[in-house]
């Protein structure tokens, strides 16, 4: 691919996961995050303001969410587009390279980060699933998990069918060039990325804001402070749909039958 071509393809996926960050944080229920926090940790630590707790709440979704959709919207079609393969016929592979001497299979993932058993045994099985299915092309089948970045690497065991190869030496191989894993980073607009930072941050402010009156009227009493029994109820309990209920005996923890005839059940 010629210098200019590769930086027209890398600006375009900069952009696509520019984008696609802006609709998520559009997207976002403040209940569905929170719905999957501890919030015991964050009375623990000693949260007591609205806005720490949604803007330390957003921060983790959304830093964790970043690493998926820059994997799906900027590393996997780059790949896919460098490598001149096509996209793989079976599920839990991502590219497909057949050669005169041989059918390279790749499963393309952001980074190194440790597998599981489970996760392990599942990419050898969709890798196996594949071979199978090309069996008939009688050329030899080789597996590759190739991490974006990292400096992992691993080769075909009794139990992994699959090669590991990391950063450098993964965009070596798919590209056959060794600075092709530097001249991604040297090749990402800044202009784009600056302007795509001033407009997030604006909108992360107006969702700070909407969360925090969300989570005021819903889990803050009248006074004002953090209703941790009601952030607890509607994060972990079961009968009741989340909305902060008032007590008529504060404090009286062991008046189940109050707190059961308010939510109408028992």
């Amino acid at each position: 691919m010629k210098p200019q071509e590769l930086q027209q393809v890398i600006t375009r996926y900069v952009e696509e996961f520019a984008e696609r960050r802006l609709q998520r944080l559009e997207k976002l229920r403040l209940r569905q995050i929170l719905r999957r926090k501890n919030p015991y940790l964050y009375k623990a630590i000693g949260s007591q303001k609205a806005n720490e707790i949604v803007e330390n709440i957003l921060r983790a979704y959304l830093s964790s969410s970043d690493e998926g959709i820059f994997g799906n919207t900027f590393f996997e079609p780059i790949a896919k587009a460098v490598s001149g393969g096509h996209v793989s016929p079976s599920e839990g592979v991502d590219i497909a390279i057949e050669t005169d001497e041989k059918y390279l299979a790749i499963s393309v993932k952001s980074g190194p980060n440790p597998y599981n058993s489970s996760q392990k045994r599942k990419q050898h099985q969709d890798f196996q699933a594949l071979r199978s299915r090309v069996l008939k092309l009688k050329k030899p089948f080789d597996a590759l998990l190739g991490h974006c970045y990292g400096r992992t690497s691993g080769e075909p065991s009794k139990t992994q069918i699959y090669r590991v190869r990391s950063g450098q030496r993964f965009w070596q191989e798919l590209t056959g060039d060794p600075d092709f894993y530097q001249k991604l980073i040297r090749m990402m607009n800044e202009e784009i990325i600056t302007k795509h930072k001033l407009e997030y941050e604006t909108r992360w402010q107006h969702a700070v804001n909407r969360y925090v009156r969300e989570f005021t009227n819903d889990f803050c009493d009248e006074r004002g402070a953090i209703d941790w029994e009601a952030i607890v109820r509607f994060n972990s309990g079961f009968d009741n749909g989340g909305r902060r209920v008032k007590k008529s005996n504060k404090g009286d923890i062991g008046n189940s039958r109050g707190r059961h005839s308010r939510s109408g059940k028992a």
